[in-house]
């Protein structure tokens, strides 16, 4: 079977080598969760337990670069911030851990290109985040971190945090997907009420792809660091758009569109399960996509048959890059980036919680019965099973 444009560009929506090394370690004291949950080594109590989270906002950052490059738009860093901070905490929120969270970040950068007024900006739009986030009840606590220069591993920059807290083992979301469960998904686009403008629904993963498969070839010559240069020509800025193309249905630029900052569903989730809503399970449908889920379900039929629209962004790199809608799934969260496996009797409840947050939601699936675990998409776009 020939491989996808996605891992030819080096890159894995699957993430198979990481799972194949980490599958003999420990899983920690739920090994379904959705985050490893330790004991509780901070304090030794036998009733709580721990979790330490580390993620990045991964290529997005060498599209932020060229968009201050090409721009000078420096409201880019903030946005890559988000995106990083989301990558660790709505993991965690869909583990049950929202209370408070210490977060501390490392960012790597190459001198020669990225001066110290983009760390400058990294830095304070950290801090601002945070103010933003705990006005919301996200309880974030900024312990420092490490920049270093680091050129000759990183050829732009690299930006990440990672994130510790404590809470009690009662509250953790140990995901038990059950036959007869409905799927509550939540729209990764829009407008929150918490945020300032139009969320594309890009989020954080498949932006290899996008920049890629959107974005032409004036760039390749000009940018040549924002590339492994062992990929093949053909494969590299391969689109028809300039970064400050103006989108017609959105009116953002194209290169705003693709950066458009990872939504927190923190504050939606928290206030869920302080209500005492029960899930068997909350997946956030980062690397994977739409088929995250797998890694979690049991030996069931997963059927997921009224998702939402495809957000204008994905549409644009489909018709962009004519990558497969299977291969799209696989890649992209599609239009939901959080779904909620749960009993009938609460969606209405959910679907409450998520307009006060000014957030789509929806009935996107089920679950089934089923002699062997499988994942049945149907939508406009086809019907495909994993």
């Amino acid at each position: 079977m020939p491989q996808s444009k996605y891992a030819q560009r080096g890159v894995s929506s699957q993430k198979e080598d990481v799972h194949n090394a980490i599958q003999k370690l420990d899983k920690g004291l739920f090994p379904n969760a959705f985050c490893k949950i330790l004991p509780d080594l901070a304090a030794g109590d036998k009733y709580h337990c721990n979790i330490m989270h580390t993620d990045t906002a991964g290529t997005k950052t060498a599209l932020a670069y060229l968009y201050w490059r090409e721009t000078g738009d420096n409201s880019v860093w903030k946005g890559i911030i988000q995106d990083a901070l989301v990558m660790n905490i709505d993991d965690m929120a869909c583990a049950g851990a929202t209370g408070d969270i210490i977060v501390s970040s490392s960012i790597g950068r190459n001198k020669n290109l990225i001066p110290g007024e983009v760390i400058k900006h990294l830095i304070e739009g950290t801090v601002e985040l945070i103010e933003e986030w705990n006005a919301l009840g996200i309880s974030l606590h900024l312990a420092g971190g490490e920049t270093a220069d680091v050129g000759d591993v990183v050829r732009t920059l690299d930006v990440g945090f990672t994130a510790f807290t404590r809470l009690k083992r009662a509250q953790v979301i140990d995901i038990n997907i059950q036959p007869g469960d409905v799927i509550v998904g939540l729209a990764s686009s829009g407008k929150a009420t918490y945020e300032k403008e139009y969320n594309s629904g890009m989020g954080c993963n498949g932006l290899t792809s996008a920049r890629h498969d959107v974005l032409g070839k004036y760039l390749l010559k000009k940018y040549p660091e924002t590339f492994d240069p062992k990929v093949k020509p053909a494969l590299l800025y391969s689109g028809s758009k300039k970064l400050t193309d103006k989108d017609k249905e959105s009116g953002m630029t194209i290169g705003k569109l693709l950066l458009s900052p990872t939504r927190t569903f923190f504050p939606l989730i928290k206030a869920m399960l302080h209500t005492g809503i029960k899930t068997h399970g909350i997946v956030h449908c980062t690397g994977g996509g739409q088929t995250k889920v797998m890694k979690f379900a049991p030996t069931v039929r997963i059927i997921k048959d009224d998702l939402f629209e495809t957000p204008h962004v994905f549409q644009l790199i489909q018709r962009e890059s004519k990558t497969p809608w299977r291969e799209m799934y696989e890649v992209f969260n599609m239009g939901h980036r959080i779904e909620i496996y749960t009993e009938g009797k609460n969606v209405t409840s959910i679907m409450n919680f998520a307009s006060r947050f000014g957030i789509g939601a929806q009935i996107i699936g089920r679950v089934e019965r089923a002699q062997k675990k499988e994942l049945v998409i149907k939508s406009p776009h086809g019907q495909f099973t994993y």
